[in-house]
């Protein structure tokens, strides 16, 4: 009996050597034969995952660091949508999915962003990475610090577009993590949600655009990702869908053909819809106690929270309250969003887990002389 208690554990050992543990990714069957797979929630959440941090091509989902280096350009002020571009003759000469820019020809930063989000340009990308950078290079330079500061555990970039280099490479958990960030820019989806548009261009010549993720039109929920095909790198997709208050990104590189990836991220969506849910507590709609104002001319103010409270987990798990942090009396003058106190996400060990700001929501003025005057005039 000894020895095969001393068998069975030494077993136990050797199998959790070999089996990794995830600790906050389901371990369920979804089925995927894609090479790797990752399924999060928008605020990182791991899910579900399947060989998710190996180095491998992503083709055109590259053009998710792309586009996340342009917003960032622009949300430094560095270029504006409105920018003029000059398509230089290595933009137009580009290869592979485009547009067709017209070397030399002059065009709005905004419809440029647009065709690389819709029908992954790369004519675009390249006209993009010239007029923010100054050269290609030096973008992807950006490109590699961006994939640094976020933190990316296997991604290196070569080029703007995606197409084949021997050195680029990333994994599906960094893709995810990068759409995650995209997707905080709401620009981002008055492109990604577009399913067909004409590209005009300066000469009055018109380039179709048909959206490359087919999700946005034939999956309910989804608004936005990228997909991407080489040889190399097979058919990648990354996509994110909301319904209600809960938003999730799916991710898979490798699949075999296109129809695959698209129902592999379906599949994805549907399981974390039927089993997750972001419940959120209070956000910008919440009608919040008033509070006193001493020497003011309002006797109270409204407050608002500055941002929302959510927390994401299992359905019929997700069990949190709110807590607020209020004076009951503040002095005049009171300027609009000013913080008056916090409201704090506990959970139910009465741990923190989120906090945000409350803030006035209008202008309170302080009472002056005269005022008092009218004051002591009107009780008599």
């Amino acid at each position: 009996m000894k020895k095969l208690f001393l068998f069975v554990f030494a077993m136990a050992l050797i199998v959790a050597a070999i089996v990794p543990i995830t600790a906050c990714a389901d371990t369920v069957a979804l089925g995927i034969s894609s090479k790797e797979a990752v399924l999060m929630s928008e605020d990182g959440k791991v899910l579900f995952e399947q060989n998710s941090t190996e180095k491998r091509p992503i083709a055109s989902m590259t053009k998710i660091m792309t586009l996340l280096c342009v917003y960032d350009a622009i949300d430094e002020g560095k270029v504006s949508l409105d920018d003029n571009v000059v398509a230089s003759q290595r933009a137009a000469s580009m290869g592979g999915s485009q547009v067709f820019l017209d070397a030399n020809a002059t065009y709005k930063l905004d419809n440029l962003i647009k065709s690389i989000v819709v029908c992954s340009a790369n004519d675009s990308c390249v006209a993009v990475a010239e007029h923010i950078g100054g050269s290609v290079e030096t973008f992807v330079g950006k490109m590699n610090d961006k994939a640094k500061q976020l933190g990316l555990v296997a991604t290196h970039f070569e080029n703007c577009t995606g197409l084949p280099a021997v050195s680029q490479y990333s994994c599906a958990k960094d893709v995810g993590i990068m759409l995650s960030e995209l997707i905080k820019h709401p620009h981002y989806f008055t492109c990604s949600r577009v399913w067909m548009e004409d590209f005009v261009h300066p000469s009055g010549r018109v380039t179709g655009m048909t959206n490359t993720n087919k999700l946005i039109r034939f999956y309910d929920g989804c608004d936005g990702g990228k997909t991407g095909y080489t040889s190399e790198a097979q058919h990648c997709l990354a996509a994110t869908a909301k319904r209600g208050d809960t938003r999730v990104i799916a991710v898979v590189v490798g699949a075999s053909d296109s129809k695959t990836r698209f129902k592999e991220v379906s599949d994805m969506f549907n399981y974390a819809f039927a089993n997750y849910e972001n419940k959120v507590y209070i956000d910008g709609n919440t009608r919040m106690q008033s509070v006193s104002v001493q020497g003011g001319k309002a006797d109270s103010v409204d407050v608002r929270p500055e941002g929302k409270l959510a927390a994401f987990g299992k359905k019929g798990n997700v069990d949190y309250s709110v807590n607020y942090d209020l004076p009951e009396t503040i002095k005049a003058p009171v300027v609009a969003g000013e913080v008056i106190g916090t409201a704090q996400l506990t959970d139910t060990n009465g741990n923190v887990v989120e906090q945000v700001n409350l803030v006035a929501n209008v202008d309170v003025e302080a009472k002056t002389f005269w005022d008092y005057v009218k004051d002591i005039v009107r009780e008599r």
